[in-house]
């Protein structure tokens, strides 16, 4: 399998989808490739809108991206796709259009036969056992909070180490630590903003200037960096 799976889109100060532009185009490679963009967890904007800020970064990159929803039917297009992409946002809105679309098995196993597939932040989290480790507030009932179980651990994306000042909840290390309480058979990797693993070859790499924090029931949370070994994690 190839993935790029991106804690964020856009680091303070910078264009959108700027900073990962050149890895997404080195994980497409060469020729120009047309992906099927799936743009679901858009809530207060448009689906096309959010497609035109996508293909504008992507264009800049020599690749192109096309909404799954302008297809009539979405099964096949995702049958049909050169490279699927899925962008962030609310990931429960996500997921319940997944599902309501039924692309959740289709995906899996066209990612599994070869296709590329990239993912930011909600994106990231569906390519993950379970929705369950993502930030955001439960806006709409996903029907299931499976997903893709394209990797077999857990991604905690935007990861934070430490709350805003003056807030009194709990911390993102917490929050985590009550999920392996429950599920205490997963990795959970708190991918700090700026970070992606890429996965190619058989071998997940991270990709980023920031260390990922290792969760594990059982164990005391760790730090690795990028040209560290990740592949316990599959």
């Amino acid at each position: 399998m190839k993935l790029l799976l991106i804690s964020n889109s856009t680091m303070k100060g910078e264009p959108y989808l700027d900073y990962p532009k050149y890895e997404i185009q080195k994980f497409l490679g060469e020729k120009s490739v047309t992906a099927v963009f799936i743009p679901f967890a858009a809530v207060t904007f448009s689906f096309d809108l959010y497609c035109k800020k996508v293909e504008e970064r992507f264009a800049e990159v020599g690749h192109h991206i096309v909404g799954i929803h302008t297809f009539a039917d979405p099964i096949k297009a995702i049958q049909n796709a050169d490279a699927i992409v899925v962008g962030g946002g609310n990931t429960w809105q996500l997921v319940r259009m997944m599902h309501d679309q039924n692309i959740m098995d289709p995906i899996r196993e066209k990612v599994e036969a070869g296709t590329p597939y990239i993912g930011w932040s909600a994106g990231s989290n569906v390519a993950c056992p379970t929705l369950r480790t993502t930030n955001d507030m439960p806006i709409i009932d996903p029907l299931s909070f499976d997903c893709t179980g394209l990797v077999p651990f857990q991604i905690n994306p935007h990861y934070l180490d430490a709350n805003p000042e003056d807030h009194g909840g709990e911390t993102r290390e917490q929050r985590i630590e009550e999920f392996l309480e429950i599920n205490p058979d997963l990795y959970v990797t708190g991918l700090r903003e700026g970070t992606m693993f890429k996965l190619e070859n058989e071998k997940l790499e991270l990709i980023g200037d920031r260390q990922c924090r290792i969760f594990k029931k059982g164990k005391n949370p760790f730090e690795l960096s990028a040209g560290d070994d990740f592949n316990f994690l599959l």
